[in-house]
């Protein structure tokens, strides 16, 4: 492969492998976020214990989460199919990509939730606070920094699952190191397409943390 053909390559990988990421993120947070807020919420030491609902909700994030990425990548191609019309290709990846990191985030909402502290609850609740103002301005505001912690976590889980999709067509990075490392026996490509997926990781863990600490300092003035 000569090299213009090949940055070529590695930047239409970059683009799919930043699009598959970034998309599922969002996605996977509009849906784990509130499960995450409704199992603190009604968690035993929350603001409306509710044990029955919490217990079902408990077994379905964490049977989710004991799936592993591939097999959940293949056993849903039928629903991605009628989501999305293909089963290959980046946008392809992206509804198993929410599925799996859905109830990863939403474990990680709560775990950051939890770490309020409950005065602050129980004061919001004496000033006649209502479960929703308690949900915005204390458990939520409290727990940013914790919050923005998280999200980078997820992010890099996200682009770790988005690089597995490869072996199945999900294009990216991944798909790359596949057909042209691996198929290909092309071991520079691989070594590369590895690089530039650790220098990704290193970007998002900077730029996460730096926020994280912004958002700390703040909530301590």
């Amino acid at each position: 492969m000569d090299f213009t053909r090949w940055l070529l390559v590695i930047g239409d990988g970059m683009t799919q492998t930043l699009y598959m990421t970034l998309v599922s993120t969002v996605f996977a947070y509009l849906i784990g976020l509130p499960l995450g807020v409704l199992l603190t919420v009604t968690g035993p030491k929350g603001i409306h214990p509710m044990p029955r609902l919490n217990q079902v909700l408990g077994i379905i994030i964490n049977s989710l989460r004991s799936v592993p990425f591939l097999i959940l990548l293949v056993a849903i191609l039928p629903l991605t199919r009628r989501l999305v019309g293909t089963t290959i290709g980046s946008t392809a990846t992206i509804p198993p990509l929410v599925i799996a990191a859905a109830p990863f985030i939403a474990r990680i909402v709560e775990s950051s939730l939890l770490e309020v502290d409950p005065g602050l609850i129980e004061a919001a609740e004496s000033m006649g606070a209502s479960p929703m103002q308690i949900i915005t301005k204390v458990l939520l505001s409290e727990a940013r920094s914790s919050l923005a912690t998280g999200a980078v976590i997820a992010t890099t889980t996200i682009l770790g699952y988005s690089a597995l999709a490869g072996f199945t067509g999900g294009g990216g990075l991944g798909a790359i190191a596949v057909n042209y490392g691996y198929h290909r026996y092309q071991t520079d490509v691989m070594l590369w397409t590895v690089f530039l997926l650790i220098v990704i990781v290193q970007v998002i863990q900077e730029v996460g943390m730096r926020l994280s600490r912004r958002m700390d300092a703040r909530s301590k003035k």
